[in-house]
């Protein structure tokens, strides 16, 4: 029996069994604010993304841009066959000039009639049709007017132009194509200076979120928060950006809360549909502990940390062992060796966490320090993604 018992302690882990206490490494904790940032997947879009459609049908006679390249507000992009407009105006114009004419002999008639009818020369009648006469003309006139404007408007619509600079799409139809008005797309312009970055905020993480901010557990700067777009492989692409607003309801497809933010984009370095992650940076945690990413493990009940205590074991007197305390962490933040978690409940200030050798402890195992407590956990810390 004795041998028995030799051999167990002799093979068991350093801590347990009777064996000696487990070197460990740890960290002291003290609260502190904290700067956080959390990041999202989105996907860019232009600031302004614009159809340009002929306003008039007819035959698309030339396209009078370079596809892919940028346009002016107001440049020529395609023409279409004036002639047919150019006819309707001098036919419009036409009018107009008979009943310019017809207005004119009416005034003189009236003009005549008046003086007649006020001596009593001609019936009240005949006055009154010319009055008549005359207005009819009048309203004519107006009328004609309205369509030879109409020609006019018509034959600068044949000259389809940029609403706005951009860089511009293919054309969408070719040259000697019938346009049947504005149900036809021609091309597109997408203006990508700045550039809008369109992201989803998983609900329960907006919920909370928003809890945070009216307990003050979480604070953003007085301009808002900063915004930057990374590509896929964490490169930086665009920062100084602001975000723009959250939509009011969720999105039951997708379940996010649809959120935008708008970014200078003049090297052109992003593209419209281009997937990216958007960083939303400078909101800071008051009051709230920070340990290095190794030393937050998970269990059945969550995440926890093992902390260095005296034992409460009557048989383990003055003795220090490895104890589990559950925790709530937040975001990830940028530690001089790596990553770390913020935590948000669970320890308390001076607790020593314990962030090596956790390989060879349990709960409840002995443990020794191996080293004086580190302070790099009250450390100021660079803001990561969540």
């Amino acid at each position: 029996m004795a041998a028995c018992g030799k051999s167990q302690g002799e093979g068991a882990p350093p801590g347990f069994g009777g064996g000696a206490p487990a070197q460990v490494n740890v960290v002291t904790v003290q609260p502190q604010t904290l700067p956080v940032s959390f990041e999202y997947t989105g996907q860019t879009q232009g600031s302004r993304e614009v159809e340009v459609r002929a306003r008039v049908t007819g035959i698309l006679l030339k396209r009078n841009y370079a596809e892919g390249l940028p346009v002016k507000a107001g440049q020529s992009l395609f023409s279409i066959d004036p002639v047919p407009f150019q006819t309707a105006l001098a036919r419009a114009e036409a009018d107009q000039a008979a009943v310019q004419a017809r207005l004119a002999n009416a005034k003189r008639l009236l003009e005549r009639m008046k003086p007649l009818a006020d001596g009593g020369v001609v019936s009240k009648r005949d006055y009154d049709d010319a009055l008549s006469a005359h207005d009819v003309a009048a309203a004519d006139l107006k009328a004609a007017n309205a369509r030879v404007t109409e020609a006019k408007l018509n034959i600068g619509y044949t000259h389809v132009v940029a609403p706005v600079s951009g860089l511009a799409g293919g054309a969408a139809k070719s040259e000697g194509s019938l346009v049947s008005g504005p149900d036809v797309l021609l091309t597109t312009i997408v203006q990508t200076n700045p550039v809008k970055a369109v992201f989803g905020i998983p609900e329960a993480e907006h919920a909370r979120v928003q809890a945070d901010l009216r307990e003050r557990k979480l604070l953003l700067p007085p301009g808002g928060m900063t915004v930057q777009v990374l590509s896929a492989d964490g490169t930086p692409l665009a920062g100084g950006g602001k975000l723009q607003f959250s939509e009011p309801q969720v999105d039951a497809a997708t379940g996010t809360v649809r959120s935008q933010a708008e970014l200078p984009n003049a090297d052109g370095r992003i593209k419209p549909g281009q997937f990216v992650r958007v960083r939303l940076s400078g909101a800071t945690r008051p009051d709230v502990m920070q340990v290095p990413q190794r030393a937050v493990m998970e269990g059945p009940q969550g995440k926890f940390v093992y902390v260095v205590a005296p034992s409460d074991k009557p048989e383990m007197k003055g003795a220090t062992v490895a104890t589990v305390k559950p925790v709530q962490a937040g975001e990830w933040v940028d530690l001089p060796d790596g990553k770390g978690w913020v935590i948000r409940q669970g320890l308390a200030p001076g607790d020593k966490v314990i962030i090596d050798g956790l390989m060879r402890i349990g709960p409840g195992a002995p443990v020794q320090i191996a080293q004086a407590p580190a302070a790099a956990a009250s450390a100021p810390a660079k803001p990561a993604s969540k």
